[in-house]
């Protein structure tokens, strides 16, 4: 069986997206005929921990870890942070107002932590792996970001072992919509766009997570580039009811903050207070996840706390069951500059509780075109009071007929399992390249 050296720095016991991608395409990338190995970190500063995900890597798999020196101790230092309180490595990508101390502390990491905060663990890591692939070689290497030191990490082994190495993108680098509020000074720049074009011009194949990240891409790099969404794993599902919880439930799970706030939401709850309308006494807001400060404060600013749950974070296998008994699903897209291009991995496992979506976000955005092709349910503006309205009414009385489910078209391509298989054919097939021109 082939191997294949996978570099990430998220992996359980760490919780969130990007962990849960990994391990599912680890999951299954035996049965397509490459066996897994993984590097990361032995003391990653996680925001999130869910230790239930560990349950779903393979026996066997080799897991290989170093530690990191993580600088975000000097960020705590500069805002004030009290010790042990956890920093958020997307704190820029959340939409706040900064005070001097953060917009300090975002000059400090835009200017000094090039590429990103893990770039110290750049150095070891490659020294380390080129010590592990002299005695234990593997046939492709694969990295995945944020962070992008990971693929820095990866270009130092390419150009030691000159092995076919897959970038995967889950999130843009330079074209962050918050690549211009860091500060930069003219060399600062230039290294994070002269590191960023080395990785992608130097790799075999570049993977992102959607159609617009790929397109963007074409003006920095012309390495191939090839679509590899998030998905649904059926196991997931497997022993799951999917009865309703009993109420009118508008489920949201995951991070919720300033760019995903959605105010839209809390005005058109408070205008059902007002006018008397049954919807006020009959839905119920579930925010599963960890909101910020100012979803609580928009909460109570409109005066809607008695319409609204905060859950807290709960386990990957938590969140499934809570969404598969919820009424209707609710996703947020981040109200940034390049939101056509967010693709949120939740939109997938959503998709597969078959329960309507109602999706806040650009109409003509990647997370658009899913909802629509797979007839899973509707985009609202931001501002949309209107249609909001519209749709929780209709949703409403669906519930009460219980007739609240949706029929899709064509999810099938999303399942963890065939996205597994296409990562393997694109590991096949850059392998093989490499044998015919060697």
């Amino acid at each position: 069986m082939k191997k294949v050296l996978i570099i990430t720095y998220y992996w359980p016991p760490a919780g969130g997206g990007g962990v849960q991608r990994w391990v599912k395409f680890v999951r299954y990338l035996r049965e397509f005929g490459w066996e897994p190995v993984v590097y990361t970190v032995s003391n990653g500063d996680y925001p999130i921990f869910d230790a239930s995900l560990q349950e779903e890597v393979p026996p066997g798999i080799a897991v290989l870890k170093q530690p990191i020196t993580e600088p975000y101790g000097i960020y705590a230092r500069l805002t004030g942070k009290k010790k042990g309180e956890k920093v958020d490595a997307n704190f820029l990508s959340q939409g706040k107002k900064l005070g001097w101390k953060e917009k300090l502390a975002v000059w400090v990491r835009g200017n000094f932590f090039i590429p990103d905060a893990r770039f110290l663990w750049i150095k070891p890591s490659v020294r380390y792996l080129s010590g592990y692939l002299k005695d234990n070689m593997v046939d492709a290497v694969i990295s995945t970001g944020p962070p992008h030191s990971c693929h820095v990490i990866a270009l130092g082994v390419k150009r030691k072992f000159g092995l076919p190495w897959i970038i995967d993108y889950r999130d843009p680098w330079t074209q962050i919509d918050y690549f211009d509020d860091l500060r930069l000074t003219r060399y600062a720049r230039h290294r994070h766009e002269t590191m960023e074009k080395s990785c992608l011009d130097n790799c075999d194949v570049i993977v992102t997570v959607g159609k617009t990240m790929a397109e963007d891409l074409e003006s920095i790099s012309s390495t191939r580039k090839v679509v590899i969404t998030n998905g649904y794993d059926e196991a997931d599902r497997a022993g799951v009811g999917q009865a309703s919880d009993g109420e009118f439930s508008v489920v949201y799970i995951g991070t919720m903050n300033d760019a995903r706030n959605p105010e839209v939401l809390w005005k058109t709850l408070a205008a059902f207070r007002d006018s008397g309308h049954p919807l006020a006494e009959a839905i119920k807001i579930k925010l599963v996840g960890k909101p910020e400060k100012v979803v609580y404060d928009s909460v109570k600013k409109y005066g809607v706390e008695s319409m609204v749950e905060f859950v807290g974070y709960v386990s990957h296998k938590e969140a499934i069951r809570v969404q598969n008994t919820a009424s209707v699903l609710l996703l947020v897209i981040n109200r940034t500059s390049n939101n056509k291009s967010i693709l949120t991995g939740k939109i997938f496992e959503y998709l597969a509780s078959g329960r309507p979506i109602i999706c806040l976000g650009p109409k003509d955005g990647d997370a658009a075109e899913i909802i629509d092709t797979s007839g899973a349910g509707w985009m609202v503006d931001y501002d949309d009071t209107t249609h909001l309205t519209l749709l929780l009414e209709e949703l409403y009385n669906r519930y009460k007929q219980g007739t609240a489910d949706t029929p899709l078209r064509g999810i099938d391509k999303y399942s963890r399992k065939f996205l597994t298989g296409r990562l393997a054919t694109l590991l096949d097939e850059v392998t093989t390249k490499k044998q015919i021109i060697g």
